[in-house]
């Protein structure tokens, strides 16, 4: 018998930059990726939708996977649904992602960040709670790429980039002056799973010494930690299909993603269909 597989959680192809992390981490391992593609985007609806269906694809992995932990790499669904799901299931560590707020706070030198992220996460209860944990001489910038996730979704799968490229050049152009002169932004904290899959990308147009912040490296350092604390690591090298992919949808934006930005893993993939109430 193999190890129960790790669970990781996304509207779409976004938590593949997390899921990336994690295969790093932990290579020995399994893993069973969900994308609810038809019902994304979350970043743009209600709190009460992006629980609902955070709750029913927990449920449907616990049941058909039988997960030993669970990591949210939605910035949107953590906000909305974190503290509901480990109140359900206080027997599963679950892990969520938020803002790096902190590390942001920490690599400035401007005392200026940006945060890009999706309106619902800027919106939310828990973002505001963590922006003023950090009130200080900081500047917090937020701002809400509206379009941007559905856009690097669509990309996955036609790889025409023309659309997220002009949306990039609008949000950022948004934020003002970058760079590491007083008075301008020399932080982005990326604030949402989507946006480090085009990395490369956003600090070609921040320019080199503007920092980008992506907390998908945290993520799985606390996910190791917290398995290593409950006593479930694995212990033994993985099997061959150490990936599997599940997606509500047609699968192809997530099939897309996975052979274009887990480079080798991709061909321990396979993408099904999953069925949630």
């Amino acid at each position: 018998m193999y190890p129960a597989p790790i669970g990781v959680f996304d509207s779409g192809i976004g938590g593949i930059s997390v899921l990336r992390a994690l295969l790093a981490a932990l290579p020995e391992e399994r893993f069973v990726y969900a994308g609810d593609s038809a019902h994304a985007p979350y970043g743009e609806r209600g709190d009460e939708y992006v629980t609902a269906r955070s709750q029913a694809v927990l449920e449907g992995m616990r049941r058909t996977h039988g997960i030993k932990a669970y990591v949210i790499a939605c910035n949107t669904a953590t906000a909305a649904a974190g503290r509901v799901l480990r109140d359900q299931h206080t027997d599963l560590p679950i892990i969520g992602i938020e803002p790096a707020l902190k590390p942001g706070a920490l690599a400035t030198r401007t005392g200026r960040v940006a945060v890009l992220a999706t309106h619902g996460t800027l919106s939310s209860e828990k973002f505001r709670v963590l922006r003023e944990r950090l009130s200080g001489p900081v500047e917090f910038i937020p701002h809400a790429c509206t379009g941007l996730a559905s856009a690097i979704e669509k990309e996955a799968s036609s790889g025409i980039q023309t659309h997220t490229d002009a949306l990039l050049d609008q949000h950022l152009s948004a934020l003002g002056p970058l760079g590491t002169e007083p008075g301008q932004i020399d932080t982005v904290v990326l604030g949402c799973t989507h946006y480090p899959l085009i990395v490369s990308r956003i600090q070609q147009r921040t320019g080199p010494t503007v920092q980008l912040i992506d907390p998908g490296e945290a993520v799985a350092r606390h996910t190791r930690d917290l398995l290593a604390a409950h006593g479930l690591l694995a212990t033994t090298q993985a099997p061959s299909l150490s990936l599997e992919l599940l997606d509500s949808g047609d699968g192809q934006a997530l099939s897309a993603a996975a052979s274009r930005w887990l480079d080798g893993v991709a061909s321990l993939t396979k993408v099904q269909a999953f069925a949630t109430a």
